[in-house]
């Protein structure tokens, strides 16, 4: 088993993208600390090669409690509020393939949602707090936008992978297809001269 700590600071959007080999019977977790209460956890995932293109997916929160169980999925976006502090894991199980790894891309981000007592003063209009709290606000959005537009990329980067997956394993096909295909006409052509040469080689022991 895998083990990963993911660190989470205390910047208002905070993301970790990793890219790991899962391999036959492994299941590897990795492991994100919400340090206060309402915090938004946005997690995302993609198989980008490997065997059937799935995988098993776990997320539990502190206490084992379960968040996520997912079963042969091959992409997922998901977004959960962590409403208890601790350590959040996220665990990738390969344990239905026998000899294939997985090659899994994951982002796992930490959002940090706005005070109510940051929005009433924001509402009030206080001054160059309310303008900060606006300025903080947009820029909250910007990320959020950004972060979903960086998961579109990614998106289309898995099709793409797994695209090219597909014409390479065609094209292994087609050629041992052909390869054998061609082998066996030879095969059967050796056969066939064998079997004439047999044929006319005891005729002329039988006349004589």
């Amino acid at each position: 088993m895998a083990l990963l700590s993911l660190s989470v600071l205390t910047s208002p959007v905070d993301a970790t993208a990793l890219t790991y080999n899962v391999a036959a019977y492994e299941k590897a977790c990795f492991y994100t600390w919400a340090d206060i209460p309402r915090k938004k956890i946005s997690f995302y995932f993609a198989v980008q090669s490997g065997g059937s293109f799935d995988i098993d997916v776990e997320v539990d929160g502190p206490s084992q409690k379960q968040i996520l169980k997912l079963e042969k999925e091959r992409q997922g976006d998901y977004v959960f509020t962590a409403n208890e502090i601790g350590e959040y894991s996220f665990c990738f199980s390969n344990g239905m393939s026998t000899f294939a790894e997985k090659v899994v891309d994951f982002e796992i981000s930490v959002e940090h949602e706005k005070r109510p007592a940051q929005a009433d003063q924001k509402e009030k209009g206080q001054g160059p707090q309310a303008q900060a709290e606006a300025m903080d606000e947009s820029l909250f959005r910007l990320s959020g936008e950004l972060g979903r537009i960086d998961r579109m990329q990614k998106h289309f980067k898995t099709r793409e992978n797994r695209n090219f997956s597909t014409v390479v394993s065609t094209e292994n096909r087609i050629f041992w297809f052909s390869l054998t295909e061609s082998a066996l006409i030879v095969a059967m052509s050796m056969v066939q001269v064998y079997v004439v040469r047999t044929f006319f080689s005891g005729s002329r022991r039988t006349h004589v």
